[in-house]
């Protein structure tokens, strides 16, 4: 009798355990493939977009972004500019960390000064250099106090500017305009950014992170505009082998996933056209030449690598994913810029710039019985790989013998800061709609001029552009400066790239664009099976 009264009364706490488990809200979990493995949590520490994906859930500047990649108010409410173009004041909103901590003008006037202290080697403090006197600080010639951004009280900053930036709004938006919890820094020095010890202003808060396994964030109910956050925890996976992800997306393991194989292309579009999410990128991929390793100061060599590289034959019969031949560095259709500039042998025939590479290459001294060795480094994406073989095979023709070197994305991304490589794969994603975004990259100092390129005239062409308040002016004199480094092959741009992403039919709120910014604080799911 008593096992039949205990089975009896097992079986009703069964019954009213699975009665509350259904009427119980679940938690709605988005699981991201994200690419790369993220190196830290510290704004001023990242430099890859994977990275720049959950840090933007995390912490928000004076701007954010909209559910479509565009600026609106963030940290700050409101802001006016002085007649100059050069004073913005901005009004900072009444809110607060995750910690209950009030948000300050002070917060954001710690974080400019730490990301410039040159002890920090920040691979991005060279994108606030739009401060007054942000680059004199980063290199050590002034003091942390001469940067012209100012808090004269808690909810009023105050940033001088050292020229007209109309696209401020934009580049607000980006990780190094965050703000820091200045409290927790100073008591915790760069551990605060351990997920133990993280404070931040974002609609989530890290829980978890187990490396190359997950990154988990929750709901932060302390934002301030968590009524309008309907995913409540988002896991972000490391998914640098994009064939194994896309498996995982048909498994239902993943709800999203960037980027896509390549290789799988074809496939994707007969079996889950729903997912594609794929529109033009403001991005191009390129070939870093470091300038500085022999024998590539020989701009000679770099053009006969450049017109050796079969652009046509990589994004149509390789890639496939409708992407285009780059034959400029600035993808076309960037704000206020005429984009003429391009390399002379664009209407060439491939025989004949493999002619005219292997001349060059005589000329420089090599020939079919003194072949050039050297190696390409890229990252173990499949794509990646696919795309070394082809340009080893192209380069061939060329009297070039090339080692392809694959190497971690972390480790990939810390060479070219270092310039430990001789030729590699490189890409660049706008940080805002203006071509100095990526003709910076080719100025002597900075920071991401990963090949050591250094042209004074070209540095001088961009200064001008920096003063020039007329738009149309502006965009003719950064054109001038792009053609000059094209006619140098300071780099070689191989494709203007798109978004590469695929998105379950069931996470709503996404929406393609050029930034290829979609917040997790924007999305929802509905419908999952």
């Amino acid at each position: 009798m008593r096992v039949l009264r205990f089975g009896a009364a097992l079986l009703c706490a069964m019954l009213a355990a699975c009665s509350q488990s259904a009427r119980a809200p679940h938690a709605m979990t988005l699981n991201r493939g994200n690419g790369g493995e993220v190196k830290s949590l510290d704004p001023h520490y990242i430099d890859g977009t994977w990275e720049a994906n959950v840090l933007g859930d995390l912490l928000i500047g004076l701007t954010t972004e909209d559910a479509a990649g565009q600026p609106i108010p963030g940290a700050a409410t409101r802001w006016t500019v002085s007649p100059d173009g050069k004073t913005w004041t901005f009004h900072i909103r009444n809110h607060v960390w995750s910690d209950g901590v009030p948000v300050t003008a002070q917060d954001f006037v710690f974080a400019y000064r730490r990301l410039l202290d040159p002890k920090m080697a920040a691979p991005y403090a060279y994108n606030l250099w739009v401060v007054k006197n942000a680059k004199a600080v980063n290199e050590g010639k002034l003091p942390a106090s001469a940067l012209g951004a100012a808090a004269p009280d808690d909810r009023t900053l105050v940033l001088t500017l050292e020229h007209p930036a109309p696209y401020l709004p934009q580049l607000l938006m980006h990780q190094t305009f965050y703000p820091l919890p200045r409290h927790v820094v100073l008591a915790k020095g760069d551990a605060w950014s351990q997920v133990r010890n993280y404070v931040d202003n974002g609609p989530y808060v890290p829980k978890e992170w187990i490396p190359n396994d997950r990154l988990t964030l929750v709901k932060n109910p302390r934002f301030y505009d968590a009524a309008h956050v309907r995913i409540q925890v988002v896991n972000y996976y490391p998914t640098q082998d994009t064939q194994a992800a896309l498996k995982r997306m048909r498994a239902g393991e993943l709800d999203t996933q960037t980027p896509i194989p390549a290789a799988n292309i074809d496939w994707i579009r007969h079996n889950m056209p729903q997912t594609l999410r794929m529109v033009d990128y403001l991005a191009v991929s390129y070939i870093a030449v470091n300038s500085k390793h022999p024998p590539f100061g020989d701009a000679r060599i770099r053009e006969a690598i450049a017109l050796a590289y079969g652009r046509e034959t990589i994004v149509n019969k390789i890639m496939k994913l409708g992407e285009k031949p780059a034959y400029s560095f600035v993808p076309p259709h960037v704000a206020d810029y005429p984009g003429t500039a391009h390399f002379d042998f664009e209407d060439m025939s491939y025989p004949g710039r493999i002619r005219k590479a292997q001349a060059l290459m005589r000329a420089a001294g090599y020939g079919p019985d003194h072949r050039l060795h050297t190696a390409y480094e890229t990252t173990v994406d499949p794509d990646n790989l696919r795309i070394a073989a082809a340009l080893q095979s192209m380069l061939r023709q060329i009297y070039i013998d090339m080692d392809i070197v694959q190497v971690d994305l972390a480790i990939h991304y810390k060479n070219l800061q270092t310039h430990d490589f001789a030729l590699s794969f490189a890409a660049w994603i706008a940080d805002f709609d203006d071509a100095s975004n990526f003709l910076d990259l080719l100025r002597s100092d900075s920071g991401n001029n990963y090949g050591q390129w250094s042209n004074a005239k070209f540095d001088a062409l961009m200064d001008e552009a920096e003063q020039e308040p007329d738009a149309q002016k502006r965009g003719q004199i950064l054109n001038e400066a792009e053609q000059l480094a094209l006619d140098d092959y300071a780099i070689i741009p191989t494709n203007f790239r798109k978004t590469r992403n695929l998105v379950q039919p069931y996470v709503k709120g996404w929406i393609p664009n050029q930034r290829d910014l979609n917040r997790t604080r924007w999305l929802w799911i509905e419908g999952k099976p």
